[in-house]
C-alpha cells in the first residue's frame, strides 16, 4: 500500500495500479493520528473508510499537484533529521574529505563502529550513529518543486536516501507510518572544508515522496540516482539501501533518535533519513543551477524529481530590543 497527499488537501491510497482518495481525511497526518487514537493500523482504517473516488496519480504527479507524503499542520512540529555513515560503502567518499594525519578520519572511525556494533542482538543496545538536524517543516520540499540552495552555499548536491515517518502518540510512543524516497540535499563543499562544518552543510531543504510505502522497509532496496541537464542525463549511478546494505539496523537508528525526550512530544512528526553510499560529488561531478535530480526506486512508487535553484542574496537582520 502506498500513500500520497495532494497539495490542495486529500489523501490518496494506491494498491497495485488503482489509486483512490481516502474518504473522510484531508491529510495523511490526520489519517495517521486517527489510526493511533483508534488503536488500529493505517491500512485497517483505510479499509474501514471504504473505496473513494478514483484518481489519475501519474497525471497529478506530472502536474506537480502532489505534496510531501506527510506534513504537520504546524511546520515547527515537523522534525527533519538523519543519520550518516550507515551504509556499507558510505565511508569511502566521506573519508576522502576528512582524512587525518593518522590515516583514519573520524568518519572512518564512526563507520567502523557501526560495522562492529550497529546491529545488536534483540534486547541489546547498539552503538549510536552519526546524527544530524536538517530543520523543520519549513525545509520540507514537495516533489517537482525546486530545491533552493542559499546564496551563501558553496555547493548543492543530492543524497538519495530512504526516509521514515513517525508520529508521536499521546503517551510518547513513536508510531512509524512507513518509508519513502528522500533527497537529503546538502552542501558537500562546505562540509569538506572542515568536518565541524557538517552541521552547517546539512541546514538545507530536503524533498520527499511522492509516495509513502506503508509498512516495514524492505531488507534490500535498489534504486537509481541521476542528474539531468538540459534534458540529458549527465550523471547516473545505482544506489542500495535496506538493512542488508546497512551497518545499522533500523531499530538501532530509531532507538538512538527517540531515546531523547525532546523527540517524544505528543503530536510531533519526525521524518528521519537513514543515509546513503551514493553521491555525485564523490565522482567529482559539479551541479549547476537548473539541473534536475531524479531519484527512483520501483519498490517505492513514483520517481522523486526536483530542480536545483539558487536563492538571491539576502541581508541578515538582527535588532536589539
Amino acid at each position: 500500500m502506498f500513500l500520497s497527499q495532494l497539495k490542495t488537501g486529500g489523501v490518496i491510497c494506491r494498491q497495485g495500479e488503482a489509486a483512490r482518495l481516502v474518504p473522510g481525511y484531508n491529510t495523511t497526518y490526520d489519517l495517521a493520528k486517527a489510526a493511533i487514537a483508534a488503536g488500529t493500523t493505517v491500512a485497517g482504517l483505510i479499509e474501514k473508510q471504504g473505496a473513494g473516488e478514483a484518481v489519475d496519480l501519474l497525471s497529478l504527479a506530472a502536474d506537480g499537484k502532489l505534496d510531501c507524503p506527510v506534513r504537520h499542520p504546524d511546520p515547527a512540529h515537523m522534525y527533519l533529521t538523519g543519520t550518516g555513515l550507515t551504509h556499507t560503502g558510505s565511508a569511502s567518499a566521506r573519508d576522502s574529505m576528512h582524512a587525518d594525519t593518522a590515516g583514519m578520519s573520524d568518519s572512518m572511525k564512526m563507520f567502523r563502529m557501526g560495522m562492529e556494533g550497529g546491529k545488536p542482538k534483540p534486547g541489546e543496545i547498539g552503538v549510536q550513529p552519526e546524527w544530524f538536524y536538517k530543520g523543520n517543516g519549513f525545509n520540507a520540499v514537495a516533489p517537482n518543486d525546486d530545491l533552493v540552495s542559499p546564496s551563501f552555499a558553496l555547493d548543492g548536491g543530492e543524497e538519495p536516501e530512504m526516509a521514515g515517518y513517525y508520529i508521536v502518540g499521546e503517551d510518547g510512543t513513536a508510531h512509524r507510518l512507513g518509508f519513502s524516497i528522500a533527497n537529503e540535499f546538502s552542501d558537500h563543499v562546505t562540509e569538506k572544508l572542515n568536518y565541524l562544518f557538517l552541521a552547517h552543510s546539512k541546514l538545507r531543504p530536503a524533498s520527499f515522496g511522492p509516495e509513502l510505502r506503508v509498512g516495514a522497509l524492505p531488507d534490500h532496496v535498489e534504486g537509481t540516482s541521476r542528474i539531468i541537464r538540459a534534458g540529458k542525463t549527465v550523471w547516473e549511478k545505482p544506489f542500495l539501501s535496506g538493512e542488508a546494505n546497512m551497518s545499522h539496523t533500523i531499530a538501532n537508528l530509531e532507538y538512538h533518535h527517540f531515546k531523547y525526550a525532546l523527540f517524544c512530544q505528543p503530536g510531533d512528526l519526525h521524518v528521519h533519513m537513514y543515509g546513503t553510499a551514493t553521491l555525485s560529488v564523490a565522482d567529482g561531478f559539479v551541479t549547476e543551477e537548473g539541473d534536475v535530480f531524479e531519484i527512483v526506486s520501483p519498490q517505492f512508487g513514483l520517481p522523486l524529481r526536483n530542480r536545483l535553484a539558487k536563492a538571491a542574496a539576502e541581508t541578515v537582520k538582527v535588532k536589539m530590543l
